[in-house]
Formats: structure tokens, C-alpha cells, sequence
């Protein structure tokens, strides 16, 4: 079965993005006109999937801003930010117990619906983790660097000389469930996943910009423009 919901982070505080952070959180900057969480959005929906969003900083203008719209729920997060395993951990309520999308509404993609080759690909007999990679050439606005390499069966291992993690997956989440932690990051369930052979990688066929910056904003419009010609 494909995964019918979407976790959709949107709780981070966006310091690399500031002045314009200080009085709106990242997912509201605009690119190309639109809300970066809006983008995110589309492609949740683009695949018939239920938006389950993180919020923390400034997260009443994230619920303001969802506030009325169909098969989405935010979720605050509150005292302190989870991280993205913590988030998802606390978010499991409204995620139930099958396999989810999990998307970053920090980035912008040029080219097919990210999520829709994921849950093509997916094999809830084999993986555990499903993550979409990226090229370092087909990177915009990116500066770190790469995250992942695969294997002939496309399995993943963490190595800096790979590909970039563009922040879209499909997981299982069980293992989340029960870890004794509430603020941890999603690198506990790859781990278990890389040691037990069951994480897997894939290659996104087009171009994705990371929008941290104020300059990563005009990167990413360009890139959009130049798909759209």
C-alpha cells in the first residue's frame, strides 16, 4: 500500500533566511510568488495524500495560513522544537501506523511530482526507508555536502561524496514509536534502516533548489523560470 499522509516540516526557525524570518516563519517566504509551504503543498496533494504540518516558530501564522483548507492538519509544537524524528513521534497520533510521505517545505522542485516516483518505487516488503536523492550538479542554491551513496540494489549508505538528501521520503515509523527521546532527529530510523539493509535510495530525474537563504530565493525563481520556458 502507498502512503496515504504526508508529514510536512515546517517548524525550523529559519536563521539562515533571516531579516526576513523575524516577523514570519520560513515556510511563508514567498518564492515565485507563492509560499514555500504552498509548493510543499501541492505536491502532497498532487498525490492524494493528507498534510499532517509541524509548526513552532511563529506557528500561529502556519495555522493561520491552513486555517479552512481540506486534508490538512498543524500540529504545534510546544514547548521547545522537536527535530524531525521528534516531530514525527509526536505527530503519530494523526499519522497513523502505515508507511508516510515526509517532505521539507524548504525546497523547490523542477520537474515530476517527487512524492508520485517515491510511492512508485516503494516496496514495504523490502525498505524501510525510501529516500529521493539529488545529484550535486543538479542542486540549486545547495552548499553542503552530499549525503548518501547507493549500492547496485540502490541501497544507501551515508557518505559525503554522494548524492544529496533533497528532504522527501517515504518511512516506516514504528521504530519511532517507541524511542525513549522526544527531541531526535530522523537520522535514528535511516540508521536502523542502512544496518538492517532495508534503506533505499533513488535519483530525482530533474533539478531541486534548497531555499535557506534570502539569495537562495532568486536562485530557485530562476530555476522555475528556466523549467517553464
Amino acid at each position: 500500500m502507498n502512503p496515504h499522509t504526508a508529514m510536512v516540516f515546517a517548524a525550523g526557525f529559519g536563521t539562515r533566511m533571516r531579516p526576513l524570518t523575524d516577523t514570519r516563519p520560513k515556510p511563508l517566504i514567498e518564492v515565485a510568488g507563492r509560499p514555500l509551504l504552498d509548493h510543499a503543498l501541492d505536491i502532497v496533494g498532487d498525490v492524494s495524500a493528507r498534510a499532517v504540518i509541524n509548526a513552532h516558530y511563529l506557528g500561529d501564522q502556519i495555522a493561520d495560513h491552513c486555517a479552512g483548507r481540506e486534508n490538512c492538519t498543524v500540529i504545534q509544537e510546544t514547548p521547545e522544537i522537536l527535530d524531525t524524528g521528534g516531530g514525527i513521534k509526536n505527530a503519530l497520533p494523526h499519522l497513523g501506523s502505515d508507511p508516510i510521505f515526509a517532505l521539507n517545505s524548504d525546497a523547490v522542485w523542477a520537474g515530476p511530482n517527487p512524492l508520485k516516483l517515491l510511492a512508485e518505487a516503494w516496496d514495504p516488503a523490502t525498505m524501510d526507508a525510501l529516500l529521493m536523492l539529488v545529484p550535486l550538479s543538479q542542486t540549486v542554491g545547495y552548499t553542503r555536502d552530499g549525503s548518501f551513496v547507493r549500492d547496485a540494489e540502490g541501497r544507501i549508505c551515508k557518505d559525503k561524496t554522494g548524492e544529496a538528501y533533497t528532504g522527501a521520503q517515504i518511512i516506516r515509523t514504528e521504530v519511532l514509536r517507541d524511542h525513549p527521546e522526544d527531541v531526535f532527529s530522523l537520522h535514528v530510523l535511516w540508521d536502523n534502516a542502512i544496518a538492517a539493509g532495508r534503506a533505499y535510495g533513488m535519483i530525482y530525474p530533474g533539478r531541486w533548489a534548497d531555499v535557506g537563504t534570502p539569495e537562495g530565493i532568486r536562485l530557485a525563481e530562476n530555476m522555475l523560470a528556466a523549467h517553464d520556458v
